[in-house]
């Protein structure tokens, strides 16, 4: 062995002190992990309890693993099946029952096996679902038995046949496509809407998941009943409070005290706002009743002043059953040649003062070489009530005059727009103030505007108006004007678009919007109310 000065190498001195370190390391680990394997053990176990409290994974009933070593997990919220029923969604998940496994290992294993096992499950109907109020048929199906009753002067059980859409349409003249018209009546939507409504994918019974709620109430056809014949304003409002009466006794209507439920009435608001008790005054006073207050109206006519009012399109004669026959009308459109500057179906309002008709028919006779004029007042059979002297009229015509009649709106404004028509308005409300969910809000994009004023003192030239717009804005106002068919149209309540969606899908999207916004609204008012409660409490 070498020395350095009498010594140890130091190398040979560190060697030795590491091998001893070692040593009583290892000595000093084995008893230390006897003692700590116990309490390993108090741990593991407490470790998996959480687990299973923050996954949401309910135990054993019997116990922890079951014969089978394995628990069933659930997702939250459910989902429903076709059936309305709640579906079971339940996947196992493997545990280990080695008691030497640590949790740490479990954890592992199930990021590696599970994968997207924990991401929720996709309900194409979130935020979908509408409930539909199971009435007591007196407020809807048994006014149709009794259809004779609803109108003086014709039989509406024809017009209100084929679920609503009226008596198919002959197409001698090669006006329409081969299916899917119909002669129906402008005052058929509420069951239209009702029977398109059974076929809604995202319908439940179960009002808790419900985004809306539908109160299938033929509001229109009831009163049709008493609207003429002298009838008093008890009668004329019977049927009305008793199905608020009905209404409000249900539990669905004490969650957001009827702001959440919708009706649709199938005439202008007019008729449901009579604002005394005279008999001598119109209609009944369904819109005054304050629960009605609560609830969203849509009308084919709505009073813009009334934030519950929400227009919806008349129903046209088309009735689509598939994406296909829209398809292959609107291209139809797009290659109909005009042959009229500017047409007008309609007759005088001579009862009416401010009615500027008679100048518009003046104004159109006047301009025969560019106006086509359709007469509803002269033939003793009106070929106004006939649908293919209408839509043949506006097919062939560039510009489509709407003036106020009888109301601000018209179902012949939707007529216009589903044969390629441009429509021309001489009021905000017959449309612009009307259908704010459908119709663009640049209104110059498909339409023409011409104050009625211009036309009551003479001033404004409906030919040279028109005239005067460029043939490029002419055809970028038709090419709007075709698309928007799909949104002005009531597909066929016996099938169902594949992508298109139709009116109906449009309102009631629109109502699921209104409800979201009111629930909102009542969740801001809530925190409110408690902020303020907790200030007073803090203080005093």
């Amino acid at each position: 062995m070498e020395k350095i000065n009498g010594g140890v190498r130091p190398s040979i001195f560190w060697c030795v002190v590491f091998a001893l370190f070692m040593f009583s390391f290892f000595v000093i680990y084995i008893d230390f992990a006897q003692f700590v394997m116990p309490i390993k053990t108090v741990v593991q176990s407490s470790t998996k309890e959480y687990v299973y409290s923050t996954i949401e994974i309910p135990l054993h009933p019997t116990s922890l693993f079951g014969s089978d070593n394995h628990v069933v997990e659930r997702i939250s919220p459910p989902s429903l099946g076709n059936n309305g029923e709640e579906e079971d969604r339940g996947r196992s998940i493997s545990f280990p029952t080695n008691s030497e496994e640590s949790v740490s290992d479990f954890l592992v294993d199930m990021d590696i096996d599970t994968g997207n096992k924990f991401e929720p499950v996709s309900d194409p109907c979130l935020g979908k679902y509408v409930y539909v109020h199971n009435l007591p048929s007196k407020f809807n199906t048994d006014l149709l038995k009794d259809c004779r009753t609803l109108c003086q002067w014709s039989d509406m059980c024809l017009s209100l046949s084929n679920e609503g859409l009226g008596p198919s349409i002959e197409n001698s003249q090669g006006v329409f496509l081969n299916k899917g018209w119909f002669a129906t009546d402008q005052f058929a939507l509420e069951v239209i809407f009702h029977n398109r409504m059974k076929q809604y994918k995202c319908q439940t019974n179960n009002s808790s998941l419900a985004s809306a709620i539908y109160v299938p109430f033929y509001a229109g056809l009831d009163i049709s009943r008493y609207l003429w014949g002298g009838f008093n304003t008890s009668i004329r409002d019977s049927t009305s409070h008793e199905l608020l009466k009905w209404l409000t006794s249900r539990p669905e209507w004490q969650g957001l005290g009827g702001r959440d439920h919708f009706l649709v009435g199938g005439r202008i608001a007019w008729d449901f706002r009579r604002m005394t008790d005279n008999d001598s005054d119109w209609g009944n006073n369904l819109l005054v009743m304050p629960e009605l207050k609560n609830m969203s109206m849509l009308l084919i006519e709505s009073s813009p002043n009334y934030n519950n009012e929400v227009a919806i399109p008349y129903p046209t004669y088309f009735h689509p059953s598939t994406d296909r026959d829209v398809l292959k009308w609107q291209e139809r459109m797009r290659r109909q040649k005009k042959r009229h500057l500017f047409s007008f179906a309609g007759a005088p309002r001579p009862q009416y003062l401010e009615s500027i008709r008679s100048r518009i028919i003046q104004q159109c006779q006047a301009s025969s070489r560019k106006c086509k004029l359709l007469d509803c007042s002269k033939s003793s059979k009106n070929v106004c009530q006939d649908p293919s002297s209408v839509m043949k009229l506006f097919q062939d015509s560039v510009f489509c005059l709407q003036p106020p009649g009888d109301s601000f709106t018209r179902r012949s404004a939707f007529d216009s727009i589903l044969a390629g028509c441009i429509p021309v308005f001489f009021h905000p409300a017959s449309a612009y103030t009307q259908y704010i969910w459908y119709l663009p809000q640049h209104y110059t994009k498909y339409s023409v505007f011409i104050p009625e004023d211009r036309i009551r003192n003479g001033t404004a030239n409906i030919e040279q108006i028109l005239a005067r717009i460029p043939k490029k804005e002419v055809r970028a106002m038709r090419k709007e004007v075709i698309k928007l068919i799909p949104k002005v149209i009531y597909a066929d309540p016996k099938s169902r678009l594949e992508t298109l969606e139709d009116a109906f899908d449009f309102a009631v999207k629109g109502i699921i919007q209104r409800v979201n916004e009111a629930r909102q609204e009542e969740n801001n008012m809530n925190a409110i109310l408690d902020f303020g409660m907790n200030s007073k409490e803090s203080k005093s």
